[in-house]
Order: C-alpha cells, then sequence, then structure tokens
C-alpha cells in the first residue's frame, strides 16, 4: 500500500506540472500501471488535470472498467492507456494531451524532429497515428478498446505518437520520465516551428538522438526538472 500511495502522490504532481507547463489545458490525462497489480492501471476521474487531487484517483481494468467507480465520471479516452499498457510490458506510465505546437506535425506531412537536445527524448522517428485509416469518420476520440488497440500499435516500441488533428500519446517507464517526454515533446515542437519560419532547420542526427535518449532520462536529469516543475505546479 505504501508503494502505490507513492506512487499515487506523483501521479498527482504530474497532473499538475502538465496543467502548469502548457502541455495539458482543460483535458488531457494521465496514468500510471498499479505498482502491484500490472493488469490495472491508475488515473483520475473525468476532470481537468490542474485540479486533480488524490481523492480523484480511481483504478483501472486494463480494459477500462473501473473497479470501485463510485458513480464517478471517467475519461471517455482511458482506453488509450489500457491499449497501451495491454501491448507494451514496458510501459509504467500513460500521457495523452492536445499540446498546441505538436498538432500542425500531425496534419501537415512535415515529420516532427529534434531541434532541440532535449528534444531527443522523443525518439528519431515519430509516427502519425490517424483513426480515419481503420475507422472511418469518428469524432476523433478513441472510446473503446478496438482503437485503444490499434493506436499502440502505431505507437510501436516508441515513446511517442501523433494523433492526427486530436494531440500525441507519450509513454514511459515511469511517469516521471513521461513527463520529461512530454514537456520537452512541446517545447520541441514549438522550436521547430520557430525555426522552420526562419530557413531550414538543422536537426539532430540519429546518433545524437540515440545518445540524447539515454542521457536524459537517468535520475538526476529527471529529478532535477521535476523539482523545478513541481514547485513551479505548487507541489512542493
Amino acid at each position: 500500500m505504501e508503494s502505490l500511495l507513492r506512487a499515487m502522490q506523483e501521479l498527482v504532481v504530474a497532473n499538475r506540472i502538465l496543467a502548469t507547463e502548457g502541455v495539458c489545458d482543460a483535458f488531457g490525462h494521465a496514468s500510471i500501471r498499479h505498482p502491484e497489480n500490472p493488469d490495472r492501471y491508475v488515473m483520475a476521474r473525468s476532470r481537468s488535470p490542474g485540479v486533480i487531487t488524490i481523492d480523484d484517483l480511481m483504478e483501472y481494468a486494463l480494459d477500462g472498467d473501473p473497479i470501485d467507480q463510485r458513480d464517478r465520471a471517467m475519461y471517455a479516452e482511458r482506453h488509450i492507456h489500457g491499449g497501451v499498457y495491454e501491448g507494451r510490458p514496458d510501459v509504467h506510465a500513460v500521457i495523452h494531451n492536445h499540446s498546441h505546437a505538436v498538432i500542425p506535425f500531425g496534419v501537415t506531412g512535415v515529420q516532427l524532429q529534434p531541434v532541440l537536445h532535449m528534444g531527443s527524448l522523443a525518439g528519431k522517428d515519430v509516427p502519425v497515428w490517424d483513426i480515419r485509416d481503420h475507422f472511418g469518420d469518428t469524432h476523433m476520440l478513441v472510446t473503446n478498446m478496438d482503437q485503444g488497440r490499434d493506436l499502440a500499435r502505431g505507437l510501436g516500441d516508441g515513446r511517442v505518437a501523433l494523433m492526427r488533428g486530436h494531440g500525441c500519446v507519450v509513454a514511459g517507464k515511469s511517469i516521471k520520465e513521461a513527463v520529461m517526454i512530454a514537456v520537452y515533446l512541446e517545447i520541441n515542437a514549438r522550436l521547430q516551428l520557430q525555426s522552420l519560419q526562419l530557413g531550414t532547420p538543422t536537426y539532430l542526427s540519429p546518433g545524437e538522438i540515440e545518445c540524447g535518449m539515454q542521457q536524459f532520462v537517468g535520475e538526476l536529469a529527471i529529478d532535477r526538472a521535476w523539482e523545478y516543475w513541481a514547485i513551479r505546479a505548487g507541489c512542493e
């Protein structure tokens, strides 16, 4: 129970950070795989990330069914999380957001690429998943496990997949790592957009990306950023 409580506290802080850093607005959500039961995950009831408290957190089975709903509203897109956890045993945290800087790279054919050393966290080839490819015209929301599993296949073994006209999904080995990736994905996307207005950017090389993917997910880097962001979010 102690490990679960600690993980839930981190998840609350993660939600607050994502809101403060402009990755999530009124919408978007984050989850963790249950630390004691890998066939479950923990995520808040349907509420904006910036106001999440520990009392809002709920347990879900991988198929999205709540363990103890108690009449609480649930995120419609919880199947994003279940699909990723089901297909990726190595993933222990998932974030879905509508980062405004990221959206253009999912709808233009311009590939999102690292221009910033910290942007390497997203990896070299960030795929774009389009719900219309297999499900036709929809409201763009991932609202069942067939769609969640299809998105997970689009993510593959990577850390990030863009969702055409919608946002992105971020997968991490921990909630701190997932937040690190999500925040710098937003920052790098913004910088790439600015760079493209000036000319042709010099992107990181594949070797530089590989080095950065390893370097910037170490405890030293993640804990330093987490402390800074947590204080900014009012969570000391």
